[in-house]
């Protein structure tokens, strides 16, 4: 959880700015190898209290929550181990587009190449390379749409970190099949619709602001994973 955690402090930084290495008033440092109190779910400074980072207690309950879904899944084990490593790289991604709408490349990049790795993996053990091929297909298909949205609609478009985000959902959505796919990508464009919509409503937005897509499309992908996981039980349960 202090990875994770660190992940998100180090990377929650405005665009143009270096990333995060100290406390932002008294400099004492957040490494992975700094005073524990720094990194702990308080999210507090170890020498002034300063808040650093998400919320107390945030990272830690959806690290959680998500580790209990994914393996409650009952996906083989191979493609487990890549789900997890997936989310891994997810949680911080959604913490940070949150706070600063940015997706840095230092971990859409990881996730993406893990994804791609592990689950190459688990169509050897479990001999499925149709479906290694189907998730690479899906995911460079996902990645070149987002990516030909901010070439033709610049600002209004979406932006290069959805389409480099979409390297690892695509592959995981895909893993599953194309139905999967475009549930995912349903979940994604509701959730972000709906919720922009109520902000909008409620005034907590305007018109001229977007919203960050990419926690929807881990939404999506998360929303995917359970519900393959969900229909394969149910077969299983038929035979």
């Amino acid at each position: 959880m202090p990875v994770l955690r660190w992940a998100v402090a180090t990377h929650s930084v405005p665009p143009g700015e270096p990333w995060r290495t100290a406390c932002p008033e008294c400099r004492t440092p957040i490494g992975a190898a700094g005073p524990p109190r720094t990194l702990s779910p308080l999210a507090r400074c170890a020498a002034c209290g300063t808040r650093i980072g998400a919320p107390p207690f945030a990272v830690e309950a959806v690290a959680v929550l998500a580790l209990v879904a994914t393996l409650s899944a009952g996906h083989p084990w191979p493609v487990t181990v890549a789900l997890v490593w997936w989310l891994g790289w997810m949680i911080p991604l959604v913490f940070v587009d949150v706070a600063v709408h940015r997706l840095p490349d230092r971990l859409t990049y990881p996730a993406a190449a893990g994804s791609w790795a592990l689950l190459g993996l688990a169509a050897l053990v479990t001999g499925e390379p149709a479906a290694w091929l189907r998730a690479i297909a899906a995911a460079s298909g996902l990645a070149l749409l987002f990516a030909a949205t901010t070439l033709v609609f610049g600002a209004r478009g979406f932006g290069l970190g959805d389409a480099k985000l979409a390297l690892s959902i695509g592959a995981v959505l895909g893993w599953f099949g194309w139905p999967v796919v475009l549930l995912g990508m349903l979940v994604a464009f509701l959730g972000s619709g709906l919720t922009a919509v109520l902000l909008l409503v409620a005034r907590r937005i305007s018109w001229s602001q977007q919203l960050p897509f990419g926690p929807f499309l881990v939404l999506g992908g998360v929303v995917g994973v359970l519900a393959a996981g969900a229909l394969s039980f149910k077969f299983s349960q038929s035979i």
